[in-house]
This record gives structure tokens, C-alpha cells and sequence, in this order.
């Protein structure tokens, strides 16, 4: 039984799921509308909005994204998606974690239990990273810090002070280094196996294995060609997408790029079209660059948000916010191309078929990487946890 139940043995079990080794997460931050994006319907509900088909037959997305549907034989869009979490701090949080928001315990995001379970993909790199300006991403949780996502906040800036600096030769700067080692001895010694105090260190030592490695280039955007730059869209949201593929290229498992701005009550067919006009350029961008890069195949790309908007539109010609039904997207990492899976109702109100809790859904990406998924983890406060909560993935959308 000790072998059976053994981390090695459940990652073995765990890995004949899905081929992802990699993740790029795109979160419509603020509750995106589901009716005008990929679960189009007929009627009043829709407003202005017009379905469109694309090159998955029998599929339709809402007419704001025209590049994305080209792409639509390479993933699966899930229409059945439903969450008890219609607040956005709440609803963030639970899509990310699998967990309610609790103030006593700070649940891991799906980025740091990949960093748990399969470690950096290049030893010189974070394993996760977030491009965007979220305050209140989850983070490592009660994971150690080092766990936790490496901030971006503008990706055409790449990383700030992780130069040498100017005229320091080398020699002189790994002196520099070896004297406060020197200096700290007595201290490391003391309280160096305090969780914060290994943290501050774990932090010095990454930040220095990253000024050394050849591969920080990657978050240099001006190694890029112009046309490919403007073919992801030339604001932060596009920008990360670019970047994204240039850390998956380089061995970061994980990488979450964030758009901001889905919360319209008001505006909603005025607002919507602008956020689709960037999610459609990244997005196609970033797909079609994976797919001619041969890395979709290993690399998820999920398309996700915390809740849906109000089929029924309201006076201020805005959606409302609407956890009870709502779509995502997942392209490549050996989900089904050209599927979609779940159904709502006539007017996108109700979930008709295929229901996916929060943490299943979390459980499907999970499942997609291979991770153990039953496997308990403890908390510093000994309390257990698991990848997904009690969610289970759902397995048929994988080819």
C-alpha cells in the first residue's frame, strides 16, 4: 500500500491524462459575457450581437471574435459552466483555486500546485509566471513564496533591475555576493529554516540564477519582429500573449496573462467589442504561433473568466453579473479540436446539459498536465488539500 499510495505511483497513474506539459491561462478579468462570445443564441438575448461560423462545422461564436473562430478546430469550447460565486473578489478567487475565499487559509493557484508536483521547467527561470495588474491573485497560497507567480506588469517592459550593474565587472560583483553570504552565516544558521526567512533567501538566489541565465532573453518583446508583434495586438493584453509564448518556449510551465475591463453593466455592445478586438488578436496569434512552433500539441491555452453576464440585457444596455451558467475555451494539450462541450438553455440562462462545477473544470486542466489529482497535500496548519478540491475532471474532451 505504501507504494501504491506513493506520490511517485499517483503522478504515474495521473499522467496518462492529457499531453499538456505547459499552460498559457487567459482570464477575462470582471465576468465576460458568454452569449456574445462563445455561446451565441437567437433572439432578444443576443442584442446587436451576431453569431458567426467558424472552421469547426457546426460550431458559431459570437461575431466579435472573427480571428479566433479561424482557430476553432484546434480546441474545444465548454458551455456549461456554473459557479455559486457572483461577487468578483469571491468569484476570482474560486476559479483560481477551486476554494471559497476564506480569511483564515490562502488557497495555491493552479500555477503553483503545477510548480508543487512537477518543479521549474528550467532550473534559471520562474516556473510561473502573471502578466497583468491583478492585486489580488492567490498566488502560492500556503505554498512557499517561491511557488508563487513572478509579477509582470507591463509586458513591453520586460523585467526592471535584473542587470549588473553598469560597470561592476563580474568577479567583483560575485565578491560582492560571497561577502554577504559571509555576513549572514550566523543568522542563516539561527533562523534559516523559518518559512520567511528561507524565502527571502529562496528570492535573492532566483533573481540571481536569472541575471546569469542566457535564457532572460526571453522577456526582451524587441527580439521579436515587428510584424509578429503587431500581429498580437500592440496593447498589454496582446504583448502578454507574445511573451507568454516566448517563457513556454523557454521551459516556464505556467503562465497566466490577464485582460481587464469585462464588468459591463453598462455599455455592454460597446465595451465588449473593444475587449474582443484584443482577445481575438492575442489569442488567434498566439495559437497559430504555437501551432506552426509545433508546441499546441504540449501547451493548454485556456480562455477563462470568473462568472458570465445576464442573458437578459439590462436598462443601461449592460449585462449583469450571472455565475449560474457561463462558457470557457481550451485549445491544444490534446483536448478535442472543432468540439464543444455542455449546452444552455434558448437563452443561455440555464445549463441544459454536461453541468462543470468550478473545480471540475480546474480538475479537467489538472487532468490535462498529468497532476495527481487525489492526492492530498497538507497545509502548514496541517489541514488537506487536493489540486481541485473534490472535482473531477471531465475527460471526454480530450482526443
Amino acid at each position: 500500500m505504501p507504494d501504491f499510495l506513493s506520490p511517485k505511483a499517483l503522478a504515474a497513474d495521473a499522467a496518462k491524462g492529457g499531453a499538456a506539459k505547459n499552460v498559457i491561462y487567459l482570464y477575462m478579468d470582471g465576468g465576460m459575457s458568454h452569449v456574445d462570445t462563445w455561446d451565441p443564441k437567437q433572439g432578444d438575448v443576443m442584442g446587436p450581437t451576431k453569431a458567426i461560423s467558424t472552421s469547426a462545422d457546426g460550431i458559431q461564436l459570437g461575431e466579435y471574435l472573427p480571428r479566433t473562430a479561424k482557430q476553432m478546430h484546434h480546441g474545444t469550447v465548454v458551455r456549461s459552466i456554473t459557479s455559486t460565486q457572483g461577487a468578483h473578489e469571491q468569484g476570482n478567487y474560486f476559479m483560481h483555486t477551486s476554494y471559497e475565499l476564506r480569511g483564515t487559509i490562502a488557497h495555491p493557484g493552479m500555477g503553483a500546485w503545477l510548480s508543487h508536483f512537477r518543479g521549474p521547467g528550467n532550473p534559471s527561470l520562474p516556473s510561473y509566471v502573471y502578466v497583468g495588474n491583478a492585486s489580488r491573485h492567490p498566488g502560492a497560497g500556503f505554498f512557499p513564496p517561491q511557488l508563487g507567480p513572478l509579477f509582470v506588469n507591463n509586458p513591453a517592459n520586460g523585467l526592471r533591475d535584473i542587470e549588473r550593474q553598469k560597470g561592476l565587472p563580474e568577479s567583483q560583483h560575485r565578491s560582492r555576493m560571497d561577502l554577504a553570504t559571509e555576513l549572514d552565516a550566523d543568522f542563516v544558521k539561527a533562523f534559516g529554516k523559518q518559512r520567511n526567512v528561507a524565502a527571502y533567501s529562496d528570492a535573492y538566489d532566483g533573481a540571481y540564477r536569472m541575471m546569469a541565465s542566457a535564457d532572460i532573453v526571453a522577456f526582451d518583446l524587441a527580439q521579436e519582429k515587428p510584424e509578429v508583434r503587431d500581429s498580437y495586438g500592440n496593447d498589454p493584453f496582446g504583448q502578454g500573449c507574445l511573451l507568454a509564448r516566448r517563457l513556454v518556449e523557454r521551459g516556464v510551465r505556467f503562465v497566466e496573462v490577464s485582460l481587464h475591463g469585462w464588468d459591463t453593466h453598462a455599455n455592454n455592445f460597446t465595451t465588449t467589442p473593444d475587449l474582443c478586438a484584443k482577445l481575438d488578436a492575442g489569442l488567434s496569434a498566439l495559437l497559430g504561433d504555437l501551432n506552426s512552433r509545433g508546441m499546441l500539441r504540449d501547451t493548454l491555452v485556456v480562455v477563462a473568466t470568473e462568472f458570465g453576464r445576464t442573458p437578459i440585457i439590462n436598462g443601461s444596455l449592460g449585462r449583469d453579473h450571472y455565475p449560474k451558467a457561463f462558457s470557457a475555451a481550451l485549445f491544444g494539450g490534446g483536448v478535442r479540436g472543432g468540439h464543444v462541450f455542455g449546452s444552455t438553455d434558448k437563452t443561455g440562462a440555464e445549463v441544459a446539459e454536461g453541468e462543470i462545477k468550478i473545480p471540475d473544470f480546474n480538475a479537467t486542466i489538472a487532468h490535462a498536465l498529468g497532476l495527481p489529482i487525489e492526492q492530498v497535500v497538507m497545509s502548514p496548519n496541517l489541514r488537506p488539500f487536493r489540486v481541485a478540491d473534490k472535482g473531477k475532471p471531465v475527460t471526454s474532451i480530450f482526443a
